[in-house]
């Protein structure tokens, strides 16, 4: 009733979201997807970095979420 908790979702939501931005950053750079690669074949691009942030998304609701 306060407004503590809208607070504290809002707080969780932005942490997971650094986080997964984070993650995503390095895993792309782990595997070569760059800027090259969306110039070169953009649908490949897509493809991976969605595969990519799926993924990113998966550990940071396990770590954060459902811990």
């Amino acid at each position: 009733m306060s407004g503590r908790l809208v607070a504290r979702l809002n707080a969780v939501d932005a942490a997971a979201s650094e986080q997964v931005d984070c993650i995503v950053r390095q895993m792309a750079k782990a595997q070569g997807v760059d800027e090259a690669l969306k110039a070169r074949d953009q649908m490949t691009w897509v493809g991976l970095m969605n595969n990519l942030r799926n993924a990113a998304e998966e550990v940071v609701l396990n770590r954060l979420i459902y811990r």
